[in-house]
């Protein structure tokens, strides 16, 4: 990542998000829905509004998804 980049996140967490954004026990809550629509070719973000607000505010339900996200679709994966 780049300097430029890693400051305009941190600026975009200080401020928080523009849009209604969950809870984390709201995000825990959904966070299997919102991998399922993703994995699936869907929109995530119609399917659970406001997840992906929080996703970008909130780092510890960011990495819970991105490892879901990677587990799930590993274990969906075809096997030789």
């Amino acid at each position: 990542m780049t300097d430029t980049h890693d400051a305009a996140r941190l600026i975009a967490a200080l401020l928080g998000p523009a849009e209604p954004e969950l809870t984390c026990e709201e995000c825990f809550e959904q966070l299997d829905r919102y991998v399922d629509v993703t994995l699936a070719g869907g929109d995530p973000d119609l399917a659970v509004p406001a997840m992906r607000a929080h996703l970008t505010g909130c780092p510890a339900c960011a990495e819970d998804f991105e490892s879901l996200l990677a587990y799930v679709a590993a274990d969906d994966a075809p096997r030789t």
